[in-house]
């Protein structure tokens, strides 16, 4: 049961220390505690964390207009965030984690404009079927965070120029363009500003939890800043941003319903060596189990298919990512 509510926001728009600092509440949040933290980033494509760099973003663009390439750990498609743009993250352990509680948090603080705002789908929230928000997951052991993006006065030009989007995907959305898939708040209220979303996402976190609210900052002690440092190193690396190319043997590319995926395979003496795989399913730690399912396999149709049927999906997704894996693997060898 919820006892504690934890407010904190940012105090930086570099990716790198707001992910930082995002981890270390997941890491530290305690039995009986929510924490709402707001924060912000300066012209960033943040990947999901299976994604291509490359692929997902023109990161040589971004780069050159002094923005920044972030990777976060949790699932799901690239997404762009400037100062127009709000970041949400709920953590909470076990039964208090909630996401449709946490859902219930936007969906009235956006209410409280006078805006009708609905969930779409897994991981959208949409006006008029329109995209606003878009969330993903993660999670250590019993931990959970749950995270999103608010759009108040995204410049979209920018958000279309930096993002690579695949045609594919976006027949799937039955949209033109990212640009028409998404929509800021500010377009249906004009005078919105960031200040505005943080006080009344503040207030509804309140609200919708009947519980007073504590300012994390306040508490002597409760940050450790060092901690904190050696986390924002991490997620500046090159190697987790970036992560490493091979060149392969055999690629293999298709979209489901459940994300796209993109593997990469270099075969030696008959058997799969090394393997990279590219995904924005937000079934995170599936999509790793695949890949390590898959290493060492002998690169038939038979043998993949025997591997993938032992993979052991949880839950209904999962299971039908496997039934899709194992077509799919069927179909490669034709």
């Amino acid at each position: 049961m919820i006892r504690t509510l934890w407010y904190l926001e940012a105090s930086d728009t570099v990716p790198y220390d707001n992910l930082a600092l995002e981890e270390y509440l997941l890491e530290t949040v305690q039995p009986g505690e929510c924490i709402l933290y707001l924060w912000q980033n300066r012209r960033t494509v943040v990947i999901g964390k299976n994604q291509d760099a490359w692929n997902e973003c023109k990161v040589e663009a971004l780069e050159a207009d002094g923005g920044y390439l972030a990777r976060r750990p949790s699932g799901g498609g690239a997404v762009y965030h400037d100062l127009g743009n709000l970041n949400f993250t709920f953590v909470a352990v076990g039964e208090d984690y909630s996401v449709d509680r946490q859902l219930e948090v936007l969906l009235a603080a956006v209410f409280e404009l006078g805006i009708h705002a609905e969930k779409s789908g897994r991981n959208d929230v949409t006006i008029e079927g329109r995209k606003f928000s878009g969330n993903a997951f993660s999670q250590k052991g019993n931990k959970h965070c749950h995270h999103g993006t608010i759009m108040i006065n995204v410049d979209k030009e920018n958000l279309s120029h930096y993002l690579k989007v695949s045609a594919e995907k976006l027949k799937t959305k039955q949209v033109a363009s990212v640009r028409s898939r998404v929509c800021n708040l500010n377009e249906y209220c004009p005078e919105l500003t960031v200040d505005d979303i943080k006080s009344k996402m503040r207030n509804a976190f309140g609200h919708i939890y009947g519980l007073p609210i504590q300012e994390m900052r306040d508490v002597p002690g409760r940050l450790d800043w060092n901690r904190i440092e050696e986390l924002r190193k991490k997620f500046a690396s090159w190697d987790w941003n970036y992560g490493r190319k091979v060149k392969a043997d055999s690629r293999f590319q298709k979209r489901f319903a459940w994300g796209g995926l993109d593997i990469q395979i270099i075969v030696y003496e008959g058997k799969i060596e090394d393997i990279v795989l590219y995904s924005d399913a937000l079934e995170v730690e599936y999509i790793e189990k695949m890949r390590n399912v898959i290493l060492s396999t002998p690169y038939t149709s038979k043998a993949l298919v025997e591997r993938m049927e032992t993979s052991e999906p949880k839950g209904p997704i999962q299971r039908q990512m496997q039934l899709d894996m194992v077509q799919w693997m069927a179909e490669w060898f034709e």
